[in-house]
């Protein structure tokens, strides 16, 4: 049971292409990346990475792809790994090669760094062979030196500009199977960018405040950069970039999904900020909760309220919710109705419980 979204978010219509299994853009759900920060020819450690952001909800995952042994090391991690891997090309085209033929789903490029136009005839030749997707990858920090010296400084008319001239490379060579991304390290700079580039084309929008930051400053200026133009109904797949475990990024990525109604994965909690009237440990019991039932998958919505005030209120909307009551009796709710008096000593224990029940009756279901 959960509350009716107050706005239903329209989402922009744009064309369907494939990274791997996943499909982007259309009506497919949004989906979100993340990156591994280890080296990718360390296999051992990249296959872990790539499965523990796999674990954490991620269903794209990009690699880096330096040198030859990076494009070669994809090879032997594909198979260890249930999602598609994008390799992070930059400016040789032979590693973008490489990376087509080792298995990769989807090559981050900019074709205009590739070189002369027989060298991205043969990326889009392996591309294609392979049935590998591209990002054309526009950042503001590494605009093309013209482009720079026409607009002076970085804008949204230059990354707008770059993404075009990149689009009218690949489609010159009927190259369609692709995404866009107009990313800045400033949020207004983004956003800008990215709404006058939905205005002119189609193809689907990998959605992205780049260099973010620290956990806390890049989940803030990520959650207001993409949430404004999620809001709007622009972004077929997100990547959170922060300065931190790359499952952080996608613990952010799905909560603002969830946030707006985008996706339903897993226990969304409801808690009070916790004040003087809380009839329980509020903080550390939503703690406690977020760990222990962080191998649920199924949308389930939950609600921890410390008192009265606002509790029955919250869980009238929610799957499952405890309302903080006098010495130590808590009611339980479930669906919306009161079910039992709870200790506060066994508050954690009977959540996991009947959370872990909920789920299986969904999934059974």
């Amino acid at each position: 049971m959960s509350l009716r979204p107050f706005r239903d978010i329209k989402r922009r219509k744009t064309k369907v292409i494939n990274v791997g299994k996943v499909k982007i853009g259309g009506d497919n759900p949004i989906s979100v990346q993340s990156m591994t920060n280890t080296l990718t020819t360390d296999v051992k450690a990249t296959i872990k990475q790539i499965n523990d952001i796999t674990e954490e909800g991620a269903d794209i995952v990009r690699v880096s792809c330096p040198d030859e042994n990076s494009t070669f090391a994809l090879k032997e991690i594909i198979k260890h790994v249930s999602i598609p891997v994008v390799a992070d090309i930059h400016f040789h085209y032979k590693r973008a090669i490489e990376a087509a033929e080792n298995g990769a789903s989807c090559l981050r490029i900019n074709p205009g760094n590739i070189g002369d136009s027989s060298k991205i005839y043969e990326v889009l030749k392996a591309a294609k062979n392979n049935n590998c997707s591209i990002r054309v990858g526009v950042n503001a920090g590494s605009l093309e030196k013209d482009i720079l010296e026409k607009f002076k400084e970085p804008c949204p008319e230059a990354l707008v500009e770059s993404a075009q001239r990149n689009i009218k490379i690949l489609e010159d060579k009927d190259f369609f199977n692709f995404k866009i991304s107009v990313k800045s390290s400033d949020v207004f700079l983004s956003i800008a960018a990215y709404r006058q580039l939905s205005k002119i084309t189609d193809y689907p929008l990998h959605l992205g405040i780049t260099e973010a930051g620290s956990f806390v400053s890049g989940s803030i200026k990520s959650s207001i950069g993409l949430g404004s133009l999620l809001m709007d109904g622009i972004g077929d797949t997100i990547r959170i970039s922060l300065s931190d475990d790359p499952t952080q990024e996608v613990k952010i990525g799905n909560e603002i999904l969830k946030s707006l109604n985008l996706r339903d994965r897993g226990v969304k909690i409801i808690s009070c900020p916790s004040c003087a009237r809380q009839a329980f440990p509020v903080i550390d019991t939503v703690k406690i909760l977020e760990e222990k039932l962080a191998h649920i998958k199924t949308p389930i919505t939950l609600s921890i309220i410390g008192c009265v005030v606002n509790g029955p209120g919250e869980a009238a909307f929610t799957d499952i919710g405890i309302t903080g009551g006098g010495k130590g009796n808590n009611m339980l709710y479930l669906s919306g109705l009161q079910s039992e008096k709870v200790l506060t000593s066994e508050i954690i224990k009977k959540v996991v419980s009947e959370v872990e029940k909920k789920a299986s009756e969904i999934e059974t279901n």
